[in-house]
């Protein structure tokens, strides 16, 4: 039954009579005292009336046709009718209506038969759902047959003088209502009691009000069968299963009206209708990340579960957040960022609204490992995987493939989709995932690959049998001071496309990226300077804020050209303003390292790769496709445009990078010695998975490792090195074998599962429980020096290369309780006595000022705080399943927040919302948004209008991302009063009394 167009017919016939509003409890209806009844009294427009004597329901179609309560009882009383007449009914006028009357005896059958026999013909309706009106109607009858029944009782039991009294006065009164009424049907009866209900003080037409709400009511009915239809069925709507509204919010917010011929057969795929997993390929920037969101909306919306989006790096899943919170708040679900130190573990138990996690892929394993511990696994509905290739991208490819495994493991219901670069074994991961397929060279942009040898542009055609076909050479005059400064002709081939145009060009190093930059800007004309002049000295001011009144002297020399570099020596701030700046076409250049191409979608009419090298590495195939990728905006650019720029001695190399076939992915759970896969199986026996050998080979069957056992368990068999793994592990203390019968329990040890769920790396787990130990014989919180140091990453020891003059001169001005905690974890003594008398400590608290004091970048420094923050969290976690380690639990958790933002106390509510940055966070706070609950009420345009150089767009994004983090932090407080207020399950009852047990006295 198409209900939505039966309301919407029905609505239509009675716009011009009936304004569509909510029928009020009767009662409260009757004595005109229900406040929706006055509003509804006060909001009715003038119309056209009818008598209360007219019939109201004169052709009126209920939107439930014949399966409406009218029609129903109609029917069915009519049947009871005709079986009646024959033995009930005497002296049947045929011709006249008004005189068909029922006997005493034959009135107390029929009214014994409408009650039990009609409303039993409608009690597996769901009556819950009708219109109040008519189950007061229902009510009335219940009521009328126990009356009935009582005065039988009665009358049983009175002296029979009474009762012939009694019949005597009832059959006459019986004769003269029969003479002065009709008899009316079941249909009139309850219109007339409609009526009834719908009267009330009023200076307008009852009838008027009545229809109002009886139609009302049967919309709100209406609307709740489409409800229960749709929980049933995974198809809400036309767009690909969803609702109209997700196809107007795609264009709302993102400005898409139609998808790509590509996406829309994707979305079609058997196996996506039948939500089987799929690994889908297609060359960067040709929409793949819309399918995914399309298909989680779909999950979320249509399913109601949960959903995994597991992105590589925490900026893309910053940008994720803010990007799907407004869709969040429009479809009602939650958005939840697990990055860096954001993220529960569990996650809130919602029982009201699915949630969509978007993790990196540390944070995403140790999500599945908490859903796998509390049995809520299979309420995660869908896993995405960006990047999936990364499978093959050492310790981190080690971590997506131990999450994916054990997902496939645990959940039979939770579908897999991942997204790819084309791969040239792509079968592997089909088998691994168990997933179909599905490649498309689609690229919204012709891309067209060059390559330069010397002076000359040539085409890459691996048609051709040298691979390149000579295309045209370089126009530029060049001076002899040019020509020496700039051999690879770098300013002839940009200033070709900028200003007009945008232009990247990728550097093999971060310092190569500052010196380009610089050397392109000497040779541009004064043009580029007036080029956005305003909106760059804007750009300047902001650097400066960000900075606390710094600005990077290379951008301040390049910015006002339009030019900037970007690479990870920047802040995250600075990145975020470079980047912004870049997309709106303020800066028509940057000079970049190959992390732009993995990061943020940056797109450029021409992309121009200074080297084939990353550093000192040749570039990887997937490397190359990334970055040139980058060539053609869509809706902007005809075609894009990729020039590498190569040396003699490397063309032959550079051949086989443009023209190979595309790289393999192998599994790298044996990369570091096993780590990965003995961290895997220390998880595994932690989580109870597998806790016996046969159930550890029955899960390793389901890895990619397995898959591939070939080609990379050479010199041992698989199995062996598992064995090799589980002694690993039980010398490290990490597990244990316990013997029970004929059987060996694998068990996990206190320090094991403390390690698997910090998520410490098994190399340094040993390392930081002594280094705890240590500290808590001596822990020094004067300041937070000790607490620091614990925190500090193992693994980025080695990328800090201080000058250790430097580092002397700044240890001598430590204060005398930092020394003794120095001493305390192993300075040696000689090297604290050097300390020059008489300084005073100068306590340095701006990160630019300390990257300029240890000669270090300040985005180095940067990282350093935002990876001991998320270090403080894994050591936190920790510590918490050690009881030893108790005082550490209220300490770091303090201090994973004050590393996490390193701001002001009164800054860091604003700084907990996604895209919010310090100086923004200043400019916010300096406004009057002083709270999240500020920032949440905020009204977009009037904070874009106070707030400088804030555009619309991206305050919209805060402002949604504000409201779903408010949102979040409530529903949380809500769930843990439900779980306070719930009765335990396992409650202990008194124990049954005996049948002959006494009763003890009162």
């Amino acid at each position: 039954m198409n209900v939505e167009l039966k309301v919407r017919r029905v609505s239509t016939r009675k716009r011009s009579r009936v304004t569509r509003t909510h029928l009020t409890p009767l009662k409260k209806r009757r004595e005109g005292k229900s406040p929706q009844n006055r509003r509804l009294m006060a909001d009715v427009k003038p119309v056209e009336c009818f008598s209360d004597s007219e019939d109201l329901f004169g052709g009126y179609d209920s939107i439930l046709d014949d399966s409406s309560l009218l029609a129903k009882l109609d029917g069915v009383e009519h049947e009871r009718q005709r079986k009646h007449q024959s033995t009930t009914y005497t002296d049947v006028d045929q011709q006249d209506y008004t005189s068909l009357q029922p006997s005493n005896a034959g009135k107390q059958r029929w009214t014994e038969t409408l009650t039990d026999s009609i409303l039993d013909d409608l009690q597996d309706e769901h009556l819950e759902e009708l219109p109040s009106s008519q189950l007061h109607y229902l009510e009335q009858i219940d009521e009328s047959v126990k009356r009935s029944r009582l005065q039988e009782r009665n009358q049983t039991s009175t002296p029979s003088r009474t009762t012939d009294r009694t019949e005597t006065q009832t059959n006459t009164e019986a004769n003269a209502h029969r003479r002065r009424s009709v008899r009316r049907s079941v249909s009139d009866h309850l219109k007339t009691t409609m009526l009834c209900n719908a009267s009330a003080p009023t200076n307008i037409s009852r009838s008027v009000v009545l229809k109002e709400a009886v139609v009302s009511e049967e919309i709100s009915v209406a609307m709740q069968a489409m409800e229960t239809v749709s929980a049933e069925s995974p198809d809400l709507g036309p767009f690909f299963g969803l609702p109209t509204k997700v196809k107007d919010l795609m264009y709302k917010l993102r400005g898409i009206r139609k998808l790509y011929d590509w996406q829309e057969t994707c979305l079609n795929l058997d196996c996506v209708q039948q939500r089987r997993n799929l690994i889908y390929s297609l060359p960067t920037s040709g929409g793949k990340t819309l399918v995914a969101e399309i298909l989680i909306l779909k999950e979320l919306l249509c399913r109601k579960r949960d959903c995994l989006f597991i992105l590589p790096y925490i900026s893309l899943v910053q940008e994720k957040v803010r990007g799907l919170a407004s869709f969040g708040l429009e479809l009602d679900f939650m958005v939840e960022e697990y990055a860096g130190s954001k993220g529960r573990f569990p996650p809130v138990k919602r029982t009201n609204k699915s949630s969509l996690y978007i993790a990196t892929i540390e944070k995403a394993h140790s999500l599945v490992n908490s859903l796998i511990e509390t049995n809520r696994i299979e309420k995660l509905g869908l896993t995405v995987v960006d990047e999936l290739h990364m499978l093959g991208d050492g310790s981190r490819g080690a971590t997506i493939e131990m999450t994916l495994a054990k997902v496939l493991y645990t959940s039979k219901t939770t579908q897999i989709i991942g997204m790819s670069a084309t791969l040239g074994n792509i079968r592997d991961l089909q088998m691994f995932l168990k997933a179909e397929n599905y490649t498309n060279d689609f690229r919204p942009v012709q891309l067209k690959e060059y390559v330069k040898l010397r002076d000359s542009i040539y085409e890459v055609d691996p048609r051709e049998e040298e691979c390149f076909k000579f295309s045209r050479a370089l126009n530029f005059k060049y001076s002899g001071a040019m020509q020496r400064i700039d051999p690879d002709h770098i300013i002839a081939l940009v200033t070709e496309v900028i200003p007009t145009h945008s232009c990247l060009v990728f550097c093999p190093t971060k310092k190569n990226c500052e010196n380009v930059a610089g050397m392109i800007c000497k040779y541009l004309k004064e043009e580029f300077l007036q080029h956005r002049q305003a909106e760059k000295a804007i750009l300047l001011r902001e650097l400066r804020d960000s900075g606390n009144g710094s600005v990077c002297p290379v951008l301040k020399k390049t910015v006002p050209f339009g030019l900037a570099y970007h690479h990870s020596g920047l802040t995250s701030e600075e990145r975020k303003l470079m980047e912004e700046a870049y997309s709106s076409g303020v800066l028509c250049l940057l000079t970049c390292t190959s992390t732009l191409a993995a990061g943020v979608n940056l797109p450029a009419r021409r992309v121009i790769l200074r080297s084939p090298y990353v550093a000192t590495d040749f570039l990887k195939r997937s490397q190359y496709k990334q970055m040139v990728g980058r060539a053609g905006r869509a809706g902007i650019d005809s075609v894009g445009e990729s020039i590498l720029i190569v040396q003699e001695k490397d063309r032959q190399m550079t051949k086989t990078l443009v023209c190979s076939p595309t790289e393999n992915c192998y599994s790298h759970l044996m990369h570091d010695d096993g780590k990965g896969l003995q961290s895997l199986i220390l998880s595994l026996i932690g989580l109870n998975v597998a806790t016996s050998s046969d159930q550890l080979r029955e899960f390793l069957h389901g890895t990619l490792l397995s898959v591939q056992q070939e080609q990379l368990c050479v010199e041992k068999s698989l199995w062996q090195v598992v064995q090799q793994s589980v002694e690993v592990l039980k010398e490290k203390q990490l597990i244990t074998v316990a013997s029970e019968e004929h059987n060996n329990t694998l068990q996990v040890t206190k320090l094991g599962k403390a390690t698997y769920k910090g998520s410490v790396d098994l190399t340094y787990s040993d390392v930081l429980y002594r280094d705890l130990w240590k500290g808590l014989e001596g822990l020094l919180l004067n300041s937070y020096l000790h607490l620091v140091y614990l925190v500090t990453p193992y693994d980025l020891i080695s990328q800090c290369r201080p000058d250790w003059m430097i580092y002397f001169r700044q240890f001598t001005l430590l204060s005398a309780a930092e020394q003794k905690m120095s001493a305390a974890v192993g300075v040696p003594e000689s090297f604290v006595a050097r300390k020059a008398a008489g300084q005073t400590v100068k306590k340095e608290t701006n990160l630019w000022s300390v990257a300029e004091r240890f000669q270090l970048s300040r985005g180095f420094v940067q990282t350093l705080l935002s990876s001991s923050s998320a270090f403080c969290c894994c050591v936190l976690h920790f510590t918490e399943e050690l009881e030893e380690f108790w005082p550490f639990k209220a300490l770091l958790t303090e201090l994973t927040r004050r590393l996490s933002y390193c701001v002001t106390a009164e800054l860091v509510p604003l700084m907990e919302v996604a895209g919010v940055m310090e100086s923004r966070a200043k400019q916010l706070y300096n406004a009057g948004y002083k709270t999240l609950t500020h920032l949440a009420n905020a009204d977009p345009a009037l904070l874009s209008s106070t707030i400088e150089n804030l555009y619309r767009t991206r305050a919209q994004q805060i402002v949604a991302s504000a409201k779903m983090l408010l949102n979040e932090k409530a529903a949380a407080l809500q769930e843990e009063v439900n779980e306070l207020l719930t009765t335990p399950s396992d409650l202990p009852q008194p124990p049954p009394r005996p049948l002959d047990a006494p009763t003890k006295k009162q």
